[in-house]
């Protein structure tokens, strides 16, 4: 999967560089992968991802 583009969140600190990448296509699904185990990616739907960006930054995941 290297001809996708990879982001990093601006969050990712520290020099690990250790972070969730993301990759999307328009129309296309939304690839995840761990930078530091890049060959092992995942997929979700744009859907699945935009609420669980909103589950996320309204706070309301139960703390670890």
């Amino acid at each position: 999967m290297s001809e996708l583009a990879w982001r990093k969140s601006s969050f990712s600190v520290g020099q690990d560089g250790d972070c969730v990448e993301v990759s999307s296509r328009p129309g296309g699904l939304i690839r995840l992968r761990e930078s530091d185990d890049p060959a092992q990616v995942i997929a979700t739907t744009p859907t699945a991802w935009a609420a669980l960006l909103t589950t996320v930054k309204a706070g309301r995941l139960p703390a670890c």
